[in-house]
């Protein structure tokens, strides 16, 4: 067993390495050179889309475009955000938020892409009910010999939506923030209980189907997102004489790398930073491993460039807004060089110094929604890539052997099956980037007649 795991945490490594950096962010270089940066120029546009004036009931589709936007984000906002970039700044410094910034950009760019081809390229289930996400614009915009490729897709994303890591680290932070601190004694039967109580909780929304997951979304995320930030503007507030010296020194650190302690990268320091950096925010908001777009290829619309529009907020909220929040609040708190903290923990001990009273405790609310409402939207990709494999009529079965995972990651160190689903949901990325850079010219024909057509609707 003890070299199986290291086999499992060796390919984990390898595919979360050099491999996944060159299809992500490659790819995602490629398509805004190929792009001209053409979605960044309507990102008002975009923001228009969102606030609905473009709605309309009658159009095919589940949901409305805040409501894909939102349980999209409800998936990416969450330990990536909080935790994810305690570790980045732990390992590289001020100067990793700069990389974080770059990955999230190019991220902007190929979310456009592949949700807009989750719109224009949408099939149909066994049911005949309409379905967008990978999946389906591989096998309906390359054509039938693709579906292999496809298959490879909803296998890995089976496996890769398991909530194991998430529901394992929600638990750490409910021990280390609120159970261990109050004289609390954490065992097996502790950590069972919060897995009974989470999968009540995550049955009673995902049972319910797509819309019930949608609406809980759209109420839970925006409320947690601005009151992380209502959070964190306090402790920057409280720390105002430190934000620019910790501003500029992200740029002036981002090529300097003084603070860097991982591995050289390409003989040096700063290759290191830059890999660090990137392989965060793709952690981070998962642009090109396909999770949102079969989020947002349910929107309501016969747009598919206003849907991309749309997802390329995504990226923006998710790294731009709330990795760089949880980056500030670090770094002006000092806990990043007097902390021997690392992950979640990093991040509470910045909120318990700068709000000593329930500063932790309003952290642990924020890391709470964020996580379980990123346990809804992942069953429902689950159920997306099993209905896909096996039939619409079958797909339910997977939400059973979603549950039982959430009590296996609560009451288990698992480090086999946690290296096994991030190995397995980084290699998602290969298909969902394939078929966008094959696609590519297509979006770009849709977007240059749309963008043309609203221009002489405005005169």
């Amino acid at each position: 067993m003890g070299k199986i795991d290291q086999l499992i945490e060796d390919f984990a490594s390898f595919v979360w390495g050099v491999p996944l950096l060159i299809i992500l962010i490659g790819g995602g270089l490629f398509l805004i050179t190929y792009s001209r940066l053409l979605p960044f120029r309507y990102i008002g546009h975009a923001i228009q889309v969102l606030r609905g004036k473009y709605n309309n009931p009658d159009d095919p589709g589940e949901i409305s475009h805040f409501q894909a936007l939102t349980t999209a984000l409800s998936t990416t906002i969450g330990m990536g955000n909080v935790s994810g970039v305690a570790v980045a700044i732990a390992v590289g410094g001020p100067g990793a938020v700069f990389w974080l910034w770059i990955s999230a950009i190019i991220g902007m760019n190929t979310k456009f892409f592949t949700s807009a081809l989750a719109v224009m390229f949408r099939g149909k289930d066994s049911h005949g009910d309409l379905q967008g996400g990978p999946m389906y614009f591989i096998v309906e915009g390359l054509g039938k010999q693709w579906k292999p490729l496809a298959v490879f897709f909803c296998l890995c994303g089976l496996i890769g939506v398991l909530p194991v890591f998430n529901v394992n680290q929600l638990t750490q932070a409910i021990n280390d923030i609120v159970l261990q601190p109050n004289g609390f004694k954490v065992s097996f039967y502790s950590n069972l209980t919060i897995g009974i109580i989470l999968v009540i909780m995550t049955a009673i929304v995902i049972l319910g189907g797509l819309h019930r997951i949608s609406k809980v979304a759209s109420k839970l995320v925006p409320s947690m997102v601005l009151l992380y930030f209502v959070l964190v503007l306090i402790i920057l507030g409280v720390h105002i004489t430190e934000v620019p010296k910790y501003f500029s020194l992200i740029f002036a650190d981002a090529f300097s790398a003084s603070f860097y302690k991982g591995e050289a990268f390409f003989g040096g320091a700063l290759g290191g930073l830059i890999l660090l950096g990137i392989r965060r925010g793709a952690f981070s908001n998962e642009a090109g491993i396909g999770t949102a777009p079969m989020a947002h290829g349910a929107a309501k619309t016969t747009e598919p460039i206003r849907e991309g529009l749309v997802a390329m907020l995504g990226p923006a909220i998710d790294t731009l807004i709330v990795c760089t929040l949880t980056a500030l609040a670090i770094l002006v708190t000092g806990v990043w060089q007097t902390s021997g903290a690392n992950g979640v923990s990093l991040t509470a001990s910045a909120f318990a110094k700068a709000i000593p009273y329930g500063g932790s405790y309003l952290l642990m609310l924020c890391v709470a929604v964020f996580s379980i409402s990123s346990l809804f939207s992942y069953s429902y990709y689950g159920m997306k890539c099993a209905a896909f494999l096996f039939g619409a009529h079958r797909k339910h079965y997977f939400n059973y052997f979603y549950i039982a995972s959430i009590v296996l990651g609560a009451t288990t160190s698992l480090s086999l099956m946690l290296n096994l689903i991030d190995g397995v949901f980084a290699l998602m990325a290969i298909p969902t980037m394939t078929a966008t850079l094959l696609l590519s010219p297509k979006v770009l024909k849709a977007a240059k007649h749309y963008f043309n057509s609203l221009k002489n609707h405005e005169k």
